[in-house]
């Protein structure tokens, strides 16, 4: 019997650490070079990371089954990318309450019943995007945005970010219209021909997501304003580095999204090996522009290795 107890306490013991990712959907590339870091970290930090997250990034409610399905399984650690401010608050007081620690990345929640938030400053990354548009359009026109989902807290932020820079130091730029792209291409593509229609002598264009930035290239192909219009993009895909090499896309402003993955899990298996880590992980954008592309730094940035890291 004693050694039967022991045996099990060994096995107890020595288990893998799981640590839960839970992304606000798994389709985009920003997503993918996400989950390639976190399962980077898992791999050199000795733990395994299990990932799920609904289709889409507007099924709040499937977000809120997964992150509970998680607590009632009893990780050890819960990675967490809200879709929504508000709507995991009582899922983040049930993990709190069963003692599961809760990183927050990329966007983030009302509740303070979290260990650390992992994001880009996206408040200074819609600044640098207003200031780079700003700079191709002379300090002066007129300009729209074409905007993510309403509640998801890191969107908003870039957006007013980029709002309040504009307001503030470009007096002579005016944001004529603004819609939502529901983190949907196509429904992009129609809010960006939407303005486009609306606005026959648009200067400029900010698209706050990759759904959204996609969409807007779309739309500017098919009316023939790829060129004419100057247009800022947010995030990466292989198709935004093409058309930011055509000329579609004047600017990208690029997070890292693999760091991300990889420092949402290390914050967490700190916390589990006895360590505290802070409360605020702040990382910064930067903009690329097309002479950037050739860069060492810049390739590696937005060709991340996810093929070594997923399956």
């Amino acid at each position: 019997m004693l050694l039967l107890c022991l045996t099990l306490l060994s096995c107890t013991t020595n288990r893998k650490k799981v640590i839960a990712v839970v992304p606000k959907a798994t389709s985009h590339l920003f997503w993918v070079s996400i989950h390639a870091g976190a399962m980077a970290a898992g791999h050199d930090l000795d733990v395994d990371v299990l990932w799920n997250g609904p289709a889409t990034e507007t099924d709040y409610s499937r977000q809120i089954e997964i992150v509970d399905s998680m607590i009632a399984r009893h990780v050890d650690g819960i990675a967490l990318a809200a879709q929504d401010r508000t709507a995991l608050n009582a899922s983040l007081d049930r993990a709190a309450k069963e003692g599961v620690p809760v990183t927050v990345f990329d966007s983030g929640v009302e509740s303070t019943n979290y260990m650390t938030f992992v994001a880009t400053n996206n408040y200074a990354a819609g600044e640098m995007a207003a200031r780079k548009l700003a700079e191709l359009l002379h300090s002066q026109g007129s300009i729209a945005m074409v905007l993510h989902v309403p509640g998801s807290s890191s969107t908003m932020e870039r957006e007013r970010g980029f709002e309040d820079c504009m307001a503030k130091e470009f007096h002579q730029i005016h944001i004529v219209q603004k819609q939502y792209g529901m983190s949907d291409r196509s429904k992009a593509m129609a809010a960006a021909e939407n303005i486009l229609t609306a606005h026959p002598d648009l200067d400029g264009i900010f698209a706050s997501t990759e759904p959204s930035s996609v969409g807007t290239a779309l739309a500017l192909n098919s009316r023939k304003q790829a060129g004419k219009i100057k247009f800022v993009a947010f995030d990466a895909s292989e198709g935004m580095v093409e058309d930011l090499k055509r000329g579609t896309i004047d600017a990208l402003v690029a997070q890292d999204p693999f760091r991300i993955g990889y420092g949402a899990v290390q914050t967490l298996v700190d916390k589990l090996r006895g360590k505290t880590p802070p409360k605020r992980i702040d990382l910064s954008a930067r903009v690329i522009t097309k002479p950037d592309l050739d860069k060492p730094e810049i390739k590696a940035l937005l060709n991340p290795d996810v093929k070594k890291y997923l399956p």
